[in-house]
């Protein structure tokens, strides 16, 4: 049934009387919500996401090394391999390290713990260090990298051999393919966990990242670098040291401006996880200058860009309201609109995450919300949305009737807020019936100021919620049990109606009049 609720701003209630029914006890900091236990699920998106360990697999024709062309590489069984490794003839020692590095680049099953348990990996972490022989030190490299890339008992063989000073090293070396596949090698190390990433930010692997990033630097290059760096700005526990953070966000707030979309992408989830922490860690971020770019990365059409701007995007906004309204004056509210209707469902509730966390906001950034058009698509996904993403949109709408004033809990029920709200009263996750039933709870009691506590008690009748609430009385779970038990008896308990408290009909629909003991004006529903 389409409602629409008048209420005039002469007629509104105080703000000292809002202060009775509005946030119910809660504080911003109980209704933002971080990400904690959503943020298991939403790590599985790997096509979207970036691995956090890559192994370098070779490409038929794809030149290896500078001297492949000179030295047409004959299969070596593991002995000879070996054999050839202990060599001290340079030539013998390229080719038997190539070799190794071949098996573990196949495609598929390379036999990583075969060459560990041979004894090959000090042997290679000393070849790093021959400046002399690049060619040997690039198959040293890249036969690491490959090493590290596996299980994190893998990692750490390489890393207790020496590999990490020696191959922060080779960063600056002359030639570019040392160089990366130096830095490709230390993104799969960081990638292993924080005491690794912690290793190797100790080793002081951060400046000489930073300074390869240059205006000529190839893309292909400058991938890598990228994807490094943001290895080393993730994971929270515990997060990277401040100091790091700190000396990282100026070259990503470049980064994200690159041109290629990997780039951009990498850099994106580099601040996504920087975001993802406290709010002192956050406002650097914001002073780094780097939410009007990633507001404006919403609007790409690239998903794997797309995805990790939506994430800082949102992991900005459950900061301080200050830091929320960095966002809303960085324009994204109107990107969300759109988003909410986008054909990945991944990204609707992304968007419907972030627009709980405005709306636990003041009352001035929920009128953002509404002014910009969000309602009414949010109320569509609370309808028609993956599950998952109808429970973001849940919060959103309990939120706003928790720290929204009366004008702006009526425009939440004009927009049909109501019905979809009662449906996932039969949801099977406890958590949402419990955010559910807070919300009408708010509603009801803003309805109860203005006197119109009756009519708004029929729509939820009709829209099939009082059944939803009754049945929840004998739920499992005991705090719906409770919560839904104090429903019925504060808001829907049958009392003999006054005559004058009926709906009178009128032309434009029914006029409610509110109760006689009422502190609040008149109010008005019209169907």
């Amino acid at each position: 049934m389409e409602v629409s609720f008048r209420c005039s701003e002469e007629n509104m209630p105080s703000t000292d009387r809002l202060k009775d029914f509005k946030n119910k006890g809660k504080d911003q900091d109980e209704m933002r919500r971080r990400r904690t236990e959503a943020s298991v699920e939403l790590r599985k998106q790997k096509k979207d996401d970036q691995l956090f360990k890559r192994r370098n697999v070779e490409e038929d024709n794809e030149p290896a090394s500078p001297l492949q062309e000179k030295n047409k590489l004959v299969t070596m069984t593991m002995h000879q391999i070996l054999t050839g490794i202990s060599s001290e003839d340079p030539q013998i020692q390229l080719q038997a390290t190539q070799a190794a590095r071949k098996m573990l680049s196949r495609e598929r099953s390379p036999p990583i713990d075969t060459m560990i348990e041979s004894g090959i990996v000090p042997r290679l972490v000393i070849f790093l260090s021959y400046g002399e022989n690049p060619a040997l030190q690039f198959e040293a490299a890249w036969a690491l990298t490959n090493i590290a890339s596996g299980t994190s008992e893998q990692t750490h063989a390489v890393v207790a051999a020496g590999a990490v000073p020696a191959f922060i090293k080779l960063v600056p070396s002359p030639h570019q393919n040392v160089s990366e596949q130096a830095v490709w090698a230390l993104g799969n190390i960081a990638g292993d966990g924080p005491r690794m990433r912690d290793l190797v930010i100790r080793n002081g692997v951060v400046q000489p990242l930073l300074d390869l990033i240059r205006p000529d630097i190839p893309s292909s290059y400058l991938r890598n670098v990228t994807w490094t760096l943001s290895n080393i700005c993730r994971n929270k526990d515990p997060p990277p040291p401040f100091e790091t953070i700190k000396q990282c966000l100026p070259s990503l707030s470049v980064l994200i401006r690159h041109e290629d979309p990997e780039v951009a992408a990498d850099a994106c989830w580099a601040l996504s996880y920087l975001t993802d922490g406290s709010n002192e860690k956050i406002e650097e971020v914001i002073l780094a200058n780097v939410v009007p770019r990633l507001v404006e990365l919403l609007g790409t059409k690239e998903i794997g860009v797309l995805t990790p701007a939506l994430r800082a995007i949102g992991n900005i906004v459950t900061g301080s309201d200050s830091q929320t309204q960095a966002v809303i004056d960085g324009g994204a509210l109107p990107y969300f609109v759109h988003l909410l209707s986008h054909v990945k469902v991944n990204i609707q509730k992304e968007v419907a995450w972030a627009i709980s966390n405005i709306t636990a906001g003041n009352a001035d950034q929920i009128d953002a919300v509404i002014n910009s058009g969000i309602i009414s698509p949010l109320v569509d996904v609370l309808e028609k949305g993956d599950f998952k993403s109808q429970k973001e949109a849940a919060w959103a709408v309990t939120n706003l009737t928790s720290g929204g004033t009366v004008e702006q809990i009526v425009k939440l029920v004009t927009c049909g807020a109501l019905r979809p709200m009662c449906n996932l009263l039969q949801a099977k996750d406890s958590k949402t019936i419990i955010v559910i039933l807070d919300g009408l709870s708010n509603i009801l009691q803003a309805a109860e100021k203005l006197g119109e506590l009756d009519s708004v008690c029929t729509m939820i009748e009709e829209a099939g919620g009082l059944d939803k609430i009754e049945a929840l009385q004998h739920h499992e779970n005991e705090n719906v049990y409770h919560s839904s038990l104090e429903l019925i008896e504060k808001f829907f308990n049958s009392q003999d109606e006054d005559d004058h408290l009926a709906p009178q009909q009128t032309e434009n629909g029914f006029n409610f009049k509110q109760k006689e003991d009422s502190n609040v004006p008149d109010g008005s529903f019209s169907f």
